[in-house]
């Protein structure tokens, strides 16, 4: 029988909803600011990277930590300190009157952000344990966090056209306060392990490895590849992950229980979400760049560009969990979306110069939304099946972590790869530039096509595990 307190199980899923928009948006929504707020506060194109860059420095280095704070002290407490914080993060980002405190304010956004996303997903996961109602959840969550993105892109350019650059940060306010309030009348809190102590080594092993990961691919991007910087932080990261798994095999209350990852289905979703994240960044980043300054599309019209991409993502995303994720498992959807994602991109390596959106753009981004919704939504799915409920937090940050390491090395790789090919192009500059972008598509293409063959190799057939015996309970 249906336990009382799930009754309000759909109306946690739109807290949730609401809570994992905010943070995705987040992501891309300051993109399109960045001009605007360059202008007003009159900082250099060199400094203009930290205001993303400090964001997911911030987040991606701490999201494990904030993933055990909640298995540790009730996600109910960490999902409502989470979304105040990242509203508070965002009234400062929005009053910023200089750029080291718009870059502080963004860099607190992380921070707390790290704190909300794994409490979302992980609450998500402990609320919804029946098989079929576990699908149509996840795959409205795997819709926001695939559609996220192109909606910030929209809102973006809304707001900073008709409005300012300030309202993409005072915007967070709108989600942040209504989504704690839910959580404080939705939620009960239940503190899964109790007696547990933070894994002080494994924490700052993890963290320091995470940041040194993204700095050092932020910098390839602007310094190089065979810079001194890029090398020396991309090699301090790979020691200190090792030095990580070590600690997390010996300690008493590891960080990161290495069971968790340890299971082929979870360990192949883990790489999905952060494959998938590597890939996505290339549509995003280029084709804003080339909707705008090559076809004259207003920030505007830009993202309304991207919504039939969305629309596809919400199309797979809710159908493959529902249907097909719970007969089928993971290993026939993730590769298949991974090719048709591949297909997509390497569609849009066909635009030029004289290029028209609707026969050269347009069915390129459908076939890709299409790919990304069907494996956004299983890779999280799986990621989460079956995971003991004490350890649902930490579980959730590792998605997060894959996909916010991967976000970092596409944006870096792809970036590089386009000047690279920008700068070997002989010919006239606007020529130039859609070159890069083609160049930087059928990179993008055979990544996604990779991972597809790795993906397909990871994954184990049949149907996900069920929940553990004792998970269905509302929240925690």
């Amino acid at each position: 029988m249906e336990p009382q307190q799930h009754t309000r199980r759909w109306w946690i899923l739109a807290l949730l909803g609401l809570a994992q928009l905010m943070v995705v948006l987040d992501a891309t929504i300051v993109n399109i600011a960045l001009p605007s707020a360059q202008q007003d506060l009159g900082f250099s194109d060199d400094a203009r990277q930290w205001i993303v860059t400090g964001y997911a420095l911030a987040f991606g280095s701490l999201l494990l930590l904030g993933g055990r704070l909640g298995d540790m002290f009730g996600r109910k407490r960490t999902l409502i300190a989470g979304l105040l914080g990242f509203a508070v993060a965002s009234a400062l980002g929005g009053a910023a009157e200089s750029f080291g405190m718009l870059v502080a304010a963004r860099a607190l956004q992380g921070v707390f952000g790290a704190l909300l996303a794994p409490s979302a997903l992980g609450l998500l996961t402990t609320t919804f344990t029946d098989r079929r109602e576990r699908g149509k959840a996840f795959g409205i969550y795997g819709a926001i966090a695939g559609g996220g993105g192109a909606i910030g892109l929209l809102l973006g350019g809304i707001l900073t056209e008709y409005l300012s650059w300030r309202w993409c940060l005072y915007v967070n306010l709108a989600f942040a306060v209504p989504a704690a309030i839910g959580a404080l009348v939705l939620l009960t809190s239940t503190a899964h392990a109790v007696g547990t102590r933070i894994d002080i080594p494994g924490t700052l092993t993890a963290s320091a490895g995470v940041f040194s990961l993204v700095f050092g691919f932020s910098r390839a991007e602007s310094a190089g590849w065979g810079a001194p910087v890029t090398l020396g932080f991309l090699a301090a990261g790979l020691i200190l992950l090792i030095a990580f798994v070590a600690i997390e095999r010996r300690v008493k209350h590891p960080l990161l229980p290495l069971r968790v990852v340890a299971d082929r289905n979870r360990g192949g979703a883990y790489l999905a979400a952060g494959l998938v994240a590597i890939g996505m960044f290339g549509v995003f980043l280029f084709l804003t760049y080339y909707l705008q300054q090559t076809l004259g599309f207003s920030p505007v019209e830009t993202g309304l560009a991207f919504l039939p991409m969305v629309a596809g993502i919400m199309l797979t995303a809710t159908t493959s969990t529902a249907k097909l994720l719970p007969r089928f498992g993971a290993r026939p959807l993730i590769p298949t979306g991974m090719a048709l994602a591949a297909a997509g991109m390497l569609y849009l390596t066909g635009i030029g110069i004289d290029s028209t959106y609707a026969a050269d753009v347009l069915p390129g981004l459908v076939v890709m939304g299409l790919g990304i919704g069907l494996v956004m939504a299983p890779a999280m799915n799986t990621a989460t099946a079956g995971v003991d409920p004490k350890d649902a937090g930490v579980a959730s940050a590792m998605v997060n972590t894959a996909q916010q390491v991967g976000g970092s090395i596409g944006t870096a790789l792809l970036s590089s790869i386009a000047a690279s090919a920008a700068r070997s192009f002989d010919g006239p500059l606007p020529l130039a530039a859609v070159h890069s972008y083609t160049t930087a598509f059928a990179w993008a293409a055979a990544i996604f096509a990779a991972s597809a063959i790795a993906t397909a190799l990871l994954l184990r057939s049949g149907a996900p595990a069920e929940a553990p015996a004792g998970a269905a309970v509302m929240a925690h």
